[in-house]
Order: structure tokens, then sequence, then C-alpha cells
């Protein structure tokens, strides 16, 4: 079977897009209300696809890591358990992992009754998310300087 290799400096580009677009959640949609998101449709598809962006993002990345390293995964859910695991986070940390992929779901295939939920897990829960980006960006710093 031949080697896997992402394209060289692409997981650093998606890091800087998933950084990016984690500030622009902050700045631009952290603070609003469920009443500011049910009357803005507009609003509705700007938070849900930044946060479906940027949950997609950190999937891809992390898959291309286990690929990388070996590890199979069976569903995104399962990726992001697995790249938890991999990087040591705890398992409640690894859980919520797990459980960003079932979020990015709920955003993906619009289910109505479920997207504020995923709105709201994100916010609550986005200091898991950094503290996989970071370990992912020295994953990769470490990578680089070895080649």
């Amino acid at each position: 079977m031949p080697e896997f290799r992402y394209a060289k400096g692409r997981i650093m580009e998606s890091l800087s897009y998933i950084t990016k677009e984690m500030d622009e959640f902050v700045s631009d949609y952290a603070f609003k209300t469920w009443q500011d998101y049910a009357s803005d449709t507009k609003l509705q598809k700007l938070i849900d696809r930044t946060i479906e962006n940027i949950l997609t993002a950190f999937i891809e990345v992390s898959g291309v890591i286990l690929t990388e390293e070996d590890i199979s995964a069976e569903s995104y859910t399962d990726v992001m358990r697995k790249v938890g695991g991999f990087f040591g986070f705890s398992e409640e940390e690894t859980e919520t992992l797990a459980k960003f992929a079932i979020q990015r779901n709920r955003l993906a295939h619009r289910y109505l009754n479920f997207r504020w939920q995923a709105v709201k897990f994100y916010a609550q829960n986005g200091d898991v998310l950094k503290k996989l980006l970071n370990s992912i960006y020295e994953y990769e710093k470490s990578n680089i300087n070895r080649l």
C-alpha cells in the first residue's frame, strides 16, 4: 500500500483557517441569544455554517493525523474520539470531541430541532477544541522539524 502523506503545509493551512473561523465566532456570534438566532434566518445560516466549517476542518485534519499514524477510524465520531486519545486527552474531553462530530452532522444535515443545541454545545465546549488545535499545531510543528 502506498504511503499516505497529506500535501506539505496543508495541515498548517487548515489550522490557520480553523483559527480564523473560531475567532470570527467569538467576535461575531458568541453572545447571540436564542431570540437573536430564532428571529434572523441569515444569522442562523452564518452561525451554523461557521461552526460546521470549524468542525468539518477539525475532523478532516484529525483523520489525516490518524491515517499518518496508521490508526483506523470508522466514523467521524470515532475519528474525534481516537484523536483525543492519541493526544492524551481525558476521557471526558475525548467524549466531548466525539460529541462535536454529532453536532457537526446536525448542522450539516440541517436537523431543525437541534441546530441551536449544536450552537450552544460549541459555545460551551470550545475550550476542548482550542486544546485540540494546540495539540495538532504542536504535532505538526514537530513533524516539520523532523523533515
